[in-house]
């Protein structure tokens, strides 16, 4: 019987970059070496990292950079990339998408409170409300419940956890109101046993 492999995924006690791969560590079932750095352990060995970044996902000893590769090979490793190659292509469209989201939406910063308020109503009406209506056509036109296939994928995981945090602030509850998929879709994936679990009871995240 093969020896099962000894994952170690190093980030910081912040959700960030890396609660979508804890997340498919969970619905695996997989256990691993859940390492969260401060600041002052970071520096100290920023410098013999692979490419000086965070996350990093150690697979007996081999160490893997870049959170998309390391949630890619997970869930290829762990049946949560679809079941064929075009579900694989459609769920890296929908990671993709969800980057594209991530970074407009860093162009809407603002620290000044007036203003931080006003921008983030632009926000909501230029950038996350078409992506909303986007997600939510999606899931009617696949009729599954998931983003892709008939299963859970890693593409679901990536969504939940962004989904989940925004509506869990109150930002874009009102709005998620009006989409009943959507809706449906966080219950469901908040509610698999396995993901349930992680949620209650994984460390105090920042």
């Amino acid at each position: 019987m093969p020896q099962t492999p000894h994952y170690k995924l190093t980030y910081f006690n912040i959700h960030g970059l890396a609660e979508p791969i804890r997340l498919i560590f969970a619905q695996a079932g997989e256990k691993y070496e859940d390492e969260r750095l401060d600041d002052a352990a970071w520096q100290e060995r920023k410098q013999s990292t692979p490419n000086g970044q965070l996350p990093l996902l150690e697979v007996d000893g081999k160490v893997l950079p870049q959170s998309k590769a390391i949630s890619t090979y997970l869930a290829k490793q762990f049946g949560l990339n679809g079941q064929d190659d075009w579900e694989a292509a459609q769920i890296q469209a929908a990671i993709a998408g969800l980057d594209d989201v991530k970074t407009q939406a860093r162009t809407y910063r603002e620290e000044n409170i007036p203003k931080k308020a006003e921008l983030f109503q632009k926000l909501e009406h230029d950038v996350l409300l078409p992506y909303l209506n986007r997600l939510e056509k999606v899931l009617a036109e696949n009729g599954t419940g998931y983003f892709v296939g008939s299963h859970v994928t890693q593409a679901d995981l990536h969504l939940f956890d962004y989904l989940k945090r925004f509506n869990d602030s109150g930002l874009i509850s009102p709005a998620l109101k009006k989409m009943p998929n959507l809706v449906k879709f966080i219950d469901t994936i908040g509610n698999l046993p396995k993901i349930k679990e992680w949620l209650e009871h994984r460390p105090k995240t920042h």
